[in-house]
């Protein structure tokens, strides 16, 4: 039967040296993009406007990449938001990373556990683990927060908003946000700090945070530190 193979170009972008295979879903190159030699690219998959393909990065379809973000390594069955990076080596399966993220070079996440079983990931609204359906579940990352070298994520790990993970052995499969830290003995970040290293991160990219999302943070701070002040 003949095969119906889709690639879109918003140009100008760049492709060099790389193999695209669109026989399994079609893939989307945003304008100004670049996908870097040696990469293997299956769809479907997109790649957001001045997103990139670090050198000799494995995609798998399902995945989408947002705007300004750069990944390397492999990466299956996820979705990056925009302005972030896990621009080396490590695997990042069935999952999802918020804005203004950062993995570390040689983290991983686990997307299957080794019984093979329900992933059950934390639930905010239960305020506990719940079941997902799903036999393969990864990492869900909140907008700002990064991760150290090496870090090793289990099954079905949630990850607040705005916080450094770090330390030896697996994190918690729950972090919350604003953490410093990821063990028991972690503290919670000021969020004076947290909105400065935000604005450094961003002004990067040269985009300047605003009040807004300034006092977006804010709430989510004092949400964490009262979590149920807005049910009284």
């Amino acid at each position: 039967m003949p095969l119906c193979v889709t690639i879109f170009y918003c140009l100008p972008n760049k492709v060099e040296c790389a193999i695209l295979n669109a026989s399994t879903g079609p893939i989307y190159i945003g304008k100004d993009a670049e996908i870097m030699e040696g990469s293997m690219v299956r769809g479907p998959f997109s790649l957001g406007e001045q997103g990139v393909l670090k050198m000799g990065t494995k995609v798998y379809g399902a995945t989408t990449i947002g705007p300004g973000s750069k990944v390397g390594g492999e990466i299956s069955n996820s979705v990056v938001y925009g302005n972030s990076n896990k621009a080396h080596d490590g695997f990042l399966g069935n999952s999802v990373i918020g804005e203004w993220c950062n993995i570390g070079a040689d983290s991983n996440t686990s997307n299957l556990k080794n019984n093979y079983s329900e992933v059950k990931i934390w639930n905010y609204m239960a305020n506990d683990f719940k079941g997902t359906g799903l036999q393969f579940c990864g990492l869900f990352m909140g907008d700002h927060s990064k991760c150290s070298i090496n870090t090793m994520f289990n099954t079905g790990t949630v990850i607040g908003v705005s916080a450094n993970i770090f330390g030896a052995g697996f994190p918690p499969k729950m972090v919350p946000s604003f953490s410093w830290g990821s063990d028991h003995a972690s503290e919670m970040f000021v969020i004076d700090k947290a909105i400065q290293l935000a604005e450094k991160v961003m002004i990067r990219r040269n985009i300047v945070m605003t009040e807004a999302d300034k006092n977006i943070l804010s709430h989510l701070y004092l949400m964490q530190l009262h979590p149920h002040a807005e049910e009284k």
